[in-house]
């Protein structure tokens, strides 16, 4: 063995998918071709001012400058739990259901060493965040892909689990509004997955980074208002897509006090917090005006439709997402999603994101960003229209 080879199980996972995107388009680029990036979902605005002037108080503040507490700051965990009952309905209790966490792919990922043991499972949303897969490898278990089945509206089909693999699981990673399908919570979803958690003895993980941003009046719910969920759940929300915070890994893990305080046990060993700065900044922007994010979703919403009225000139079938910043999509017939896609960055020098990234469910599919600048994706949109009708 070589002095730097990896561990085996970092090579039982494959390289992060949007690393190899950005060095696609780097390479086009360097070839003097003007590319419009689709592929990775970073909103193009900036994060509100209101939050950034409450960030540069809190920077200032020598008082934030000291070693963060695992814990999280009290004004912190005081938003979340005023935010989700004003929000959802749902009562948190700010001392033990609520703790912050680094963004939600470091939570998601730590659930994973908090929970699984070589042997165990975790049942992950297929297609779905990579992180839902390479969480579980890493800590040494097995990832279960549950297929999210397009007749069902993008749910598992939870009587199709083996068995076996329910005996074995520990951990269900969920995530609604869907990324990448776009695709909203099916009535009855969260119910069936609280009973099937209650007698298999399963915590769910819902990733809860969509529900501000929806469209066409529909407005996503909390899994943890599910009668029972506290029971047998935890959330993660974070704040990245629907306040423009990709950049200040800002979130939070909610629901199951337990459960929280495992996760909190582990935290405690392997990072020292959230700068309390990013807290104060996060608490601002759950306490403050939600206006903004209202006049973001219109902003996605125009470019949704676009996008939606070009894929659907080139003659491909695609509903209209109510929530999250993507547009999913199948392939043209005779097409893979590799294919595809590569045939739209050679063709038209637009970067779609191939639906085998996030699975083996999701082949024959395509997902699009609606995170570029309008005029650019005004312009993608004709290239699609131009080369590709």
């Amino acid at each position: 063995m070589a002095l730097t080879d990896p561990s085996k199980r970092l090579e039982a996972i494959p390289p992060y998918m949007f690393a190899e995107l950005e060095r696609k388009v780097a390479a086009k680029r360097a070839d003097g071709i003007d590319v419009i990036s689709l592929g990775i979902g970073d909103p193009d605005h900036p994060t509100y001012p209101h939050v950034v002037e409450a960030m540069r108080a809190a920077v200032a503040d020598p008082g934030t400058h000291n070693y963060p507490s695992n814990r999280g700051r009290a004004e912190f965990r005081e938003a979340f739990a005023g935010f989700y009952g004003r929000r959802f309905g749902v009562e948190i209790d700010p001392e033990t259901e609520v703790i912050p966490a680094i963004g939600a792919k470091e939570c998601i990922y730590n659930l994973c060493f908090a929970f699984l043991d070589p042997g165990d499972a975790a049942l992950a949303s297929d297609p779905g965040y990579p992180v839902y897969t390479g969480g579980p490898t890493l800590a040494g278990a097995e990832a279960v892909v549950l297929p999210l089945v397009p007749e069902l509206g993008f749910a598992p089909d939870l009587d199709a689990i083996d068995a076996a693999d329910l005996e074995r699981a520990r951990l269900i990673f969920l995530n609604y509004p869907n990324n990448p399908t776009g695709a909203i919570a099916p009535e009855g979803l969260f119910e069936r997955v609280i009973e099937l958690a209650r007698e298999h003895q399963i915590l769910v993980v819902h990733d809860n980074a969509y529900s501000e941003t929806t469209y066409d009046g529909y407005v996503a719910p909390s899994f943890l208002a599910t009668p029972g969920a506290k029971e047998v759940g935890v959330e993660v929300f974070s704040l990245s897509k629907g306040y423009n915070m990709t950049g200040w890994r800002c979130a939070a893990i909610l629901g199951n006090a337990d459960a929280v305080s495992t996760y909190w046990r582990l935290k405690t060993n392997i990072d020292s917090g959230l700068f309390e700065a990013v807290q104060l900044a996060g608490a601002a922007a759950l306490n403050g005006p939600q206006k903004p994010v209202e006049e973001m979703n219109a902003i996605y919403a125009r470019r949704r439709d676009l996008v939606v009225g070009a894929l659907r000139d080139i003659g491909v079938e695609v509903a209209v997402p109510k929530g999250t910043i993507y547009v999913w999509a199948p392939v043209p017939e005779g097409h893979t999603s590799t294919s595809f896609a590569e045939l739209v960055l050679e063709d038209a020098a637009v970067v779609i994101s191939p639906g085998s990234m996030y699975g083996p469910s999701g082949e024959g599919f395509f997902r699009i960003s609606l995170t570029t600048p309008d005029e650019r994706i005004s312009e993608a949109v004709e290239r699609l229209r131009e080369h590709l009708a």
